[in-house]
């Protein structure tokens, strides 16, 4: 029988000096600016059965060997059980360089310190753990969130086509409206201790190319704390969304009146459709069923030709001959030819009363998202991407074969067909196990 729930929230700043090395672009580029600050959230919940945590970081991924760092760190600091720690990135395209890819260097100590704050955010969440219920609801939001591969009228499949391309056909696959929102508050109140939400939207894009920022998840959060009204942690778990953004390219481009523009509106936007669902929660669980299950998958990338590989290191010595991105994807095939062809990658799952919670480790594409939420014996369940490590793009088997960007072979996308099919059943045979406890 379930006992009474205790929660516990609180945050970790892990904003970098200015001079990183940023990502999200495919060349370099040094911070100048600060829009606003990046953080570790983290939410405990315990009864006298177990504890879990979860932990998104403003961050744009991290590699498992990183998170296992602040996993550890946090077991350690607290007792939970490193199985039941869940950790993600947000995927802002605006923060430091954690992952070693196309030449950028990677700040490696920034990364191991920002992990390091992570744990602490664990440490803290459970050094105020009290009383507490808890109640999950969703609402809709499907205007902001749109696949962003298109099939072309010349057979191909782009990505972001532009707006009102004449060539475009139609969408080459779907998008996940859903915006879901677990609300903490205290036993014997309505006072939030912590929201989490999940909606499955890739990023917002800025102009401000050098200037640090959370990104919509952080006006997000904002706009949920003032819509809440009080001094509570508000974190985004972004879904599965490898081949989505907030692009309508039916409609004309939209305005960007100043560079943070699009990030606060859409941040606006979903926390708005979030706490209208937040409102229509009418019972708050005081003693939900907790649980956690973990799995290592044997991942597997995909193998360049011998011919391939020949070709790219006659392109390598050639970088000011060829086309940067000719040459890039060289690099990075030479790159992806030394790393083993199966690893293990975690698939871990949570459960929160009646709410499932699956996460995967990459940029997952929306519709895995949406098999592994048909499938879910849970009356609600949230899917987070970019979990415990980042395997780069996880196309399905289908867009595989369509090709685009999403799918040239380098470091951030390698995935093997089958893998949509092997995180999708993980995933789900997970989530029953642990509805069955």
């Amino acid at each position: 029988m379930a006992t009474q729930l205790h929660a516990g929230a609180a945050t970790s700043n892990i904003t970098p000096k200015l001079g990183v090395h940023m990502q999200g672009y495919l060349t370099d580029r040094l911070a100048d600016d600060i829009a606003d600050e990046l953080f570790a959230k983290a939410i405990v919940l315990r009864n006298d059965d177990t504890a879990l945590a979860i932990v998104v970081c403003d961050l744009i991924a991290c590699y498992q060997e990183h998170v296992d760092i602040a996993r550890a760190r946090a077991a350690a600091l607290t007792g939970i059980p490193a199985e039941n720690i869940l950790i993600a990135a947000t995927h802002t395209h605006y923060g430091p360089v954690t992952m070693d890819i196309a030449g950028i260097p990677q700040e490696k100590a920034y990364t191991e310190w920002a992990m390091e704050k992570a744990a602490d955010a664990v440490k803290l969440a459970w050094n105020r753990l009290r009383p507490a219920r808890v109640g999950h609801a969703s609402g809709s939001c499907p205007e902001e969130t749109h696949n962003r591969r298109w099939h072309m009228k010349d057979g191909a499949v782009r990505m972001n086509p532009g707006f009102q391309n004449p060539d475009m056909l139609r969408p080459a696959g779907p998008a996940d409206p859903e915006a879901a929102i677990m609300v903490v508050v205290e036993k014997d109140s309505e006072r939030p201790i912590a929201a989490m939400a999940n909606y499955s939207l890739h990023y917002v894009g800025s102009p401000a190319a050098n200037t640090i920022s959370a990104n919509y998840f952080g006006a997000f959060s904002r706009a949920l704390q003032r819509l809440g009204g009080g001094d509570f942690v508000a974190m985004m778990a972004n879904g599965c969304c490898g081949d989505i953004n907030n692009c309508d390219f039916t409609r004309p481009a939209p305005p960007m009146p100043h560079p943070q523009y699009q990030c606060e509106r859409v941040g606006n936007v979903v926390a708005a459709r979030v706490y209208a669902a937040w409102q229509q929660i009418r019972d708050f669980d005081a003693t939900p069923v907790l649980g956690a299950a973990r799995r290592m998958v044997p991942f597997r990338r995909r193998e360049s030709t011998p011919a391939e590989l020949d070709a790219a290191r006659q392109t390598l010595p050639k970088k000011s001959e060829v086309e940067y991105i000719k040459w890039l994807y060289a690099m990075e095939a030479l790159e992806v030819a030394k790393e083993p062809v199966v690893q293990p990658a975690p698939v871990v799952c949570m459960r929160v009363g009646d709410l499932g919670i699956a996460s995967l480790p990459g940029e997952i594409f929306a519709d895995y998202g949406l098999k592994i939420k048909a499938q879910s014996p849970f009356a609600r369940t949230m899917t987070v991407e970019l979990a415990n490590g980042c395997l780069g793009y996880c196309p399905t088997d289908a867009a595989i074969q369509e090709g685009g960007y999403e799918t040239w072979l380098c470091r951030w996308a390698k995935v093997a067909p089958g893998t949509e099919g092997q995180m999708v059943g993980t995933a789900g045979e997970l989530l029953h196990e642990l509805h069955r406890r």
